[in-house]
Parts: structure tokens; sequence; C-alpha cells
């Protein structure tokens, strides 16, 4: 085998992968990444993020030419689903998107190397691939992402039971789906379906959808959902799976205790969250110390227990996000070079683009209870707002929260028409450390969405001007 020598080398290309070698490659470092999918680009670009905003937005677009069309006074006829097309569609954005990712690296002078990379020790990284190799760098990044959690027998197929990746395959409209999971992952996929045809019905253990957001965001969404079309069971454990040759029967107890019940599907989704991919890394072995989460643990510039080993992005502590991951990626490396970049956790801001989407960033009205921080709050509908009227999407709220001594802006949470857009003049906002005032006197042009945002900085001093 040969050996070949790198002061980087980064296992994995995914979006925190691939943008930390990039990086790294700028900041004069010799960096190779190591990358066993075949394809750059991670879960996010291959089976994640991407594919599920092209068939998220396909799934708009189809049902407002159902219903929504004729109200504006377009008249198109019969319209009919074309799945294939839609699919394909899908394929294609990925694909270029990926070989997009190829030609940043050949363009920054990134070493793309096609295998699962295997921690030696001293260094080195074993490739098992087209071609086995050993190869050694100064340091090693890990940035290898995360996999679909496994739900105790529920056994995931990709046909009748699938993960989120077989959710974006189905070769036709199930009459019936059943997503197990009401998280980001379980929502976003359930409204494909249900717009594109599906009767969906969403199962989840809490006795609430979205966890972790805040409350009245979550209240909020599902009866939005709901008057969509979707279905909520709250508060139930599946216990089993059955399946028949068309159809799979989920048997169900109360998660608080209770009668069993069943419920029948042809499509079962399965998306109670994902976990930390680190198995085949040879962590163990090189004694890289995890949590009970499996995560590996790191201090501030993202070192693991192991000198010249590091990690960002799902394998670490935190939100599984893409952005996360990169901007992770980009201070770890420019902190190798030498820099002092930072990264503030409390302005990560995160979306769930059902319809209307949801935004948010910094702290819950239920977060800031529990450390006894006293605030207020500023909250519009976006029913009050020229703009959503104007384009017929109405539901929702901008919501911003304040420190009640200082005026600081703690939290801005967001459901409503393009949320995951509007919601970054609140993170500026954030990162600069901005009062309510602040906002509420920076001009928002009219009529924009972002002037919600503008009213609901407005009410956090009870002087809103149009709501």
């Amino acid at each position: 085998m040969s050996e070949d020598i790198f002061d980087l080398i980064v296992v994995g290309g995914g979006p925190g992968g691939y943008t930390a070698a990039i990086r790294a490659s700028q900041l004069g470092m010799k960096t190779a990444c190591v990358e066993k999918r075949g394809t750059l680009g991670g879960t996010c670009l291959n089976v994640g993020c991407i594919p599920s905003k092209a068939l998220l937005r396909s799934s708009e677009l189809f049902e407002e030419a159902q219903h929504d069309f004729e109200n504006r006074g377009i008249k198109v006829g019969s319209v009919e689903l074309d799945l294939k097309t839609m699919l394909n569609q899908k394929d294609t954005t990925v694909e270029g998107l990926t070989q997009g990712i190829e030609f940043l690296f050949k363009k920054n002078k990134v070493t793309y190397i096609k295998g699962a990379g295997t921690l030696q020790g001293g260094g080195r990284v074993e490739i098992s691939g087209d071609e086995d190799k050993v190869i050694k760098g100064k340091n090693i990044l890990i940035a290898t992402g995360s996999e679909v959690t496994p739900l105790p027998n529920v056994e995931i197929d990709e046909k009748q039971i699938v993960s989120s990746t077989g959710a974006l395959e189905l070769p036709k409209v199930p009459k019936k789906l059943v997503v197990i999971g009401a998280g980001v992952i379980g929502l976003e996929l359930g409204t494909v379906w249900r717009r594109l045809g599906a009767e969906v019905t969403v199962v989840e253990f809490l006795d609430r959808i979205l966890p972790g957001t805040d409350n009245e965001v979550a209240k909020t969404t599902q009866r939005i959902l709901k008057k969509q079309g979707i279905e909520f069971k709250l508060g139930k454990k599946v216990t089993g799976a059955k399946k028949s040759k068309s159809s799979v029967t989920l048997t169900m107890e109360p998660s608080k205790g209770g009668d069993e019940e069943t419920l029948t599907a042809d499509v079962v989704l399965v998306a109670i969250g994902r976990r930390p991919y680190t198995k085949g890394l040879g962590l163990e072995d090189l004694g890289v110390e995890t949590d009970k989460a499996g995560r590996i643990i790191v201090d501030k510039t993202f070192k693991s227990s192991v000198d010249g080993v590091y990690a960002i992005g799902d394998v670490i502590e935190g939100p599984m996000l893409a952005h996360k991951a990169e901007d992770e990626g980009v201070v770890c490396v420019e902190m190798l070079a030498g820099q002092k970049p930072h990264i503030n956790y409390d302005t990560i801001p995160g979306v769930i683009y059902t319809w209307p989407e949801v935004a948010t960033v910094g702290k819950s009205e239920e977060d800031l209870k529990a450390a006894g921080i006293e605030y207020n709050v500023g909250k519009v509908p976006f029913m009050a707002n020229s703009r959503a009227r104007a384009n017929g999407f109405t539901e929702g709220f901008a919501k911003i929260l304040a420190d009640k001594k200082t005026d600081k802006v703690l939290g801005v949470h967001i459901v409503g028409p393009d949320a995951g857009t509007v919601i970054h003049e609140c993170v500026l906002a954030m990162e600069f450390g901005a009062s309510a005032e602040d906002i509420a006197r920076t001009c928002h042009a009219h009529p924009t969405l972002n002037e919600a945002v503008k009213e609901a900085a407005l009410a956090v001093a009870g002087r809103t001007l149009n709501s």
C-alpha cells in the first residue's frame, strides 16, 4: 500500500466535511477528503435537505394548480400528476449539485478519495474502496454525519416501511401513509405526499409535535397542518409492524400506558430522528471518547480526546443541521491555521419547510422561563401583513422575545410564508446583539413579509402600527 501525506484529512464529504476541506485548502493546507458514498454532499445533498426541498416545491405547485389558480383567475383545466418526471427533476437537481462540489474540489486543489476511511493511529487513515491505500495526515477531521435511528420491532425495507431515503423514491403515491415521528423530517415528507394525494397520519410518542421548538409554534403548526388534512396521533408508542403483500399494520399503545390499538397503511415512514454515524471508523481502538449518545466529545477547538483528531457536525453535540456543520468545519480549520474565528450557537437558525414554513432562532419562551429570565413578547399575525394578504398566505405569526431589562433580542419564532428567508434579518440582528428597538427602528421595504418582523419588534414595546 502506498502512503500519501497531508496536512489535513477530512473523513466525510457532507456539508461540514467538504466545506472544511475547501477552506483548509484555501488556507494553504494540503487537504484530502475521504467519502465512501461515491458522491459528495452527504445525506443532506443526496438523500436529505436538497431532494426533499425539490419535492416540497413541486408538491406545493401541484396543490396550487389544483386549488388556488382558479381563485386567482388562472384556468388551466385538468391538472395531472406525473410522479416519474417530478422524481427525475429532483434527481437532476441533486446530480448537478454533487458535480458542482467535485468542481469546487478541483478548483481549490482538494484531493478527493472515494472509499471508506478507518483511523489507524499515528495520523494514518486506511482507505477501503476502488483502490485500497493508506494515507497520513498531521490532523484528521471526522465529519461523517448521521444515520437514521432505527425503531425496535419495525424493520425498514425501503419499500413498505421506509426511511427518509425511501420516502424520496416512492414509485407511486400511497393511498394511506403513516409517519412515525412528528419532527422536522416526518412533517416535511408527510406534507409532500399529502399534497400529492395520500391520506397522512402522523404518530408521535410525545404529546406534542416538533419537540424542542417553542410550544406556541408547535401548537400553531399542528393546527394548520391538521386543517390541511394531516391527522395526528400523539402520545402513542409504536410497538410493532406486521407486513402483508399490500399493507403494513402497526401496533401502538399510549406512551403513558393503556390499551393497544392498530393502524394500517400502504406505506410507513420511520422518522424518529438520526444518530451519529461513527461505526467502522476505528474510534474505540484509538481511544476517542464518546458520550452515551455515541457523539464524539470535543473541546472548544473541536479536538477530541486524542491529539490530532477533530470532529464536527452531527457526530458532536448540538442540532443536526447542515449549516451548523458547515460553520463548525470552517471555524475548526481556521483555528488549526492559527486564526481566531468564533461560532455563536445561540444564533444558529432552524427551519422546517412545511407550508407555511417554521423558522426559529435563539431561545423559546419555555427556555427563558426555565432559566428564570424575565422577557417581553412582541407578536403579530401574518393576517396583518399586506404582502402576505396579497399573496394569499396569511396563516401564522412572527414573535420576538426580548430581555425585559435590556430589550436585547433573545429569540425569534416565525410561522408563516417564507419564514426561512424572513428569519435571517433576525439572525444577523442577534449576532450583533441588537435590541427589539433596533429592529423596530430599521426601515423595512413595503410591502414585504419582513415587515411582520418590524411589527413584532414594535409589539415588544406595545406600540404596533399595523396590527
